[in-house]
């Protein structure tokens, strides 16, 4: 049987737990299994549509992109449920919108014309969702003064405490673990509003597996709470679990982004 293959198109901090729950299915199903993790992004994202990667943790939004237009051939295996009280025991998340501890800016109003980042276009929850808010309060043509892609919300959270940036919106479970890992950083950051909830990015896997190997992963996945050493994985991660989802529930990011076309968070040249 060859290897089959995971990645990640999370954010970077995300990798070794993928790289962990990779080894996990290979165990539990007696198979080799790799992670890919030592290249881009962008590239992972390549290869998994060219078919060189099986499986793939990826945001809500290029999963609706690549199953409207069917290519790759895909489809999906589970969605985490975060711990928390705010995620309500579902596959959701948030988008949280967050300026200087010391800033002046108090609310999304304040924000007009301030000096904002965004993680990359393809994110819902640094990108999309934020384009969104703006349609529905009538703002299309420009809101920010200045807007950049950082590539990345830990780069954007690092624009924000080094007073480059006046606010950007990071995904509720990347900051989370953030301000797990480095509490100091909660002393200096402030949420002004909260985005969401949305549905949370799915573990994705391409029609290629043969049946019965994707029936076993997903199977591997939803029981991994039973596991006791599956429980400690995703407790490390802030997971509670994986629940089986299916394309409907992406409906509510395929409406955002339809909403969201055509908005420019700076004004036209």
């Amino acid at each position: 049987m060859p290897t089959l293959t995971f990645t990640s198109c999370m954010a970077p901090r995300a990798d070794a737990f993928c790289a962990a729950l990779t080894r996990y299915v290979g165990d539990q199903l007696q198979i080799a299994t790799t992670f890919v993790g030592d290249i881009p992004w962008q590239e992972r994202e390549r290869r998994f549509d060219a078919g060189a990667i099986d499986c793939c943790w990826i945001c809500g939004l290029p999963y609706v992109w690549r199953a409207d237009r069917g290519q790759p051939a895909l489809e999906l295996l589970a969605a985490p449920v975060m711990l928390g009280q705010r995620y309500q025991a579902e596959p959701v998340y948030f988008s949280d919108v967050v300026v200087g501890r010391a800033s002046p800016f108090h609310t999304f109003a304040d924000l007009r014309s301030a000096r904002w980042a965004y993680n990359e276009p393809a994110s819902h929850s640094g990108y999309n969702v934020v384009r969104c808010h703006l349609a529905r309060l009538g703002e299309v043509s420009g809101y920010f003064g200045h807007a950049i892609a950082a590539g990345a919300h830990e780069t954007s959270l690092r624009l924000l405490l080094a007073g480059e940036i006046d606010a950007t919106a990071i995904d509720s479970t990347v900051l989370e673990a953030e301000l797990q890992h480095h509490p100091e950083i909660t002393e200096q950051i402030r949420v002004v509003v909260t985005l969401g909830p949305s549905p949370i990015p799915p573990w994705i896997i391409l029609r290629h597996v043969p049946d019965e190997l994707r029936s076993a992963v997903r199977s591997v996945m939803l029981h991994m709470h039973h596991n006791s050493f599956g429980q400690r994985l995703l407790a490390a991660e802030r997971i509670t679990r994986f629940v089986p989802i299916d394309d409907r529930f992406y409906d509510a990011i395929r409406k955002m982004d339809q909403e969201a076309a055509g908005v420019r968070f700076t004004p036209s040249p």
